[in-house]
Parts: structure tokens; sequence; C-alpha cells
């Protein structure tokens, strides 16, 4: 799944290609991914619309319309947005832009959600994150660490903590910190946790400086791969050498998701 990095570059990209146009037209070929209102009034509103901005909360790409409504993105597994569009077969929803170009909205396995609301700020789950890692301070994040026993990986892939931050940048994150996977949230010291956050707000800048990670079916707006996977340290590399240490990386499995970790670094 797309994580914040992944999610930034495409909102940067929207900004420069596509803000300032107008939506001509709508053609819904799978209104399944269409999750409110129903496909004829989603079709209806955001026809002869304007694109006035593009915003991003954690995972979720916003797109402001001159109506003043609200079509939210999530990606989620496989979703894409393809700008040119370049009439894929996985295409779900083209838009049709007054400059003569198609914003492609893909999804092969048809998880992705395209939502049309009059608030973004209103819906449930966005109203349950936690906060992003940018915004925290070192004092906070200690803080919110301090109450938690459960273990720090799945820790911070809970978005109902700090969101933005999922399966890879966790496990880029906590390598670097030198932090094991397993270590209870709350017995991490002071200095360990404001390592932690550190780095993650490092690892998070790095990706965006790459255009994020190109794994499963990420890319970026013009259809390119990001390429931060070469700088991968961990994560997907069960049983290359470490980087630091040469000790062959491990995989295990934290909360249902597999960890990738050195166990001699991050002991």
């Amino acid at each position: 799944m797309p994580e914040l990095p992944e999610v930034e570059t495409i909102k940067r990209e929207l900004e420069k290609a596509v803000v300032g146009k107008k939506i001509t037209k709508v053609s819904i070929i799978n209104p399944k991914v269409i999750k409110e209102p129903s496909p004829a009034k989603f079709k209806k509103a955001i026809t002869r619309t304007t694109i006035k901005g593009i915003l991003r909360k954690a995972k979720l790409l916003i797109i402001e319309l001159s109506n003043g409504k609200f079509l939210t993105v999530h990606l989620k597994m496989t979703g894409q947005l393809i700008y040119p569009g370049q009439g894929s077969k996985l295409a779900r929803v083209v838009f049709s832009l007054s400059c003569g170009k198609n914003l492609d909205f893909n999804d092969g396995r048809l998880f992705a959600e395209l939502r049309l609301v009059d608030d973004w700020q209103k819906l449930k789950f966005i109203q349950r994150l936690g906060p992003e890692p940018f915004a925290l301070s070192p004092e906070r994040f200690r803080e919110m660490l301090s109450s938690r026993r459960t273990k720090i990986k799945p820790l911070l892939l809970d978005q109902t903590f700090i969101c933005g931050v999922g399966n890879i940048y966790a496990n880029e994150a906590l390598f670097r910190a030198k932090i094991n996977p397993g270590t209870p949230a709350n017995s991490l010291s002071a200095a360990a946790s404001k390592l932690l956050l550190d780095e993650l707000k490092n690892t998070l800048k790095e990706a965006i400086r790459c255009k994020g990670s190109s794994v499963d079916q990420y890319v970026q707006l013009s259809g390119a791969h990001g390429s931060y996977v070469k700088y991968h340290k961990v994560y997907d590399r069960k049983g290359k050498p470490c980087f630091r240490c040469r000790t062959r990386i491990e995989r295990i499995s934290l909360g249902g998701r597999g960890t990738y970790f050195c166990p001699r670094c991050q002991k």
C-alpha cells in the first residue's frame, strides 16, 4: 500500500499537472471503486467543476473542487492515478480535462476508494487518525510511547497512533535507529524514542525526495517508478547481508505483517 512518501509524491505532481483545469467529462468504467455518493450523483456533481487544489492527510489524497466539494482518493493496495491517462485496461474511472488530456484512476484489484464529500475532515477514519511524524516533538512522541506496552513495530503501523507510516518505512526507521521491532514501546528510553522519531522523519523525507518506493503496484503520476527501493536497508532483504555488519537479514511476522530486521544490529 502506498505510504506517506508515495502519496505526497502524487500530491505534488497533481498540483503541477491538473490544478486549474476543468473536469469536462467523467467516464465510470467500474462503479465499485465509488463509495459515495451513487455513481450517477458522483458523475453529475463532478462534471464541469474546476480542480482548485490538492491536499494530503496521511495516506489520503484530497482534491478540492470549485463547487465546494472534495474528491477523496484512497489508493489502498493497487490504486494508481495516471496523467496523461493511457487508457489502460485497469482504468476504473477516467476524468477528461479541459486541456484535452485524461486523468486515469486505475485499480487492478478494486480495493481503492473514491468519495465525493462536502467535508473530508468529517470522514470517520480521518477523525480517528493519530498525528503524522512531522507534527510530533520528541517529548510528545516519548509521552505517547510511555503508556503503550505493545511491540513497537505493530504500533508504528497503527494509524490511530501515528499516521502515514506503513510497513516499508517502519522497518527502515527501526533499522536506522537500531531498535528491535519486537521491543515493547514503553521500554524505549527517551534517547531511543527521540532517535526513532528522528529516523522516521529522515526516512520519510528521503523517500519523498526519491519519489517513493515502487514495490507492488505504486507508480508516480507519470507511470514512472519511485527510486527509493534501491536505498532500502532491510525491507524485502531476507537472507541478504546487513549493510552494517554483514549478518543476514531476517524476516518474522509481527502483528500479521512481514517484518525485516538485522538480529545483530537491532538487539
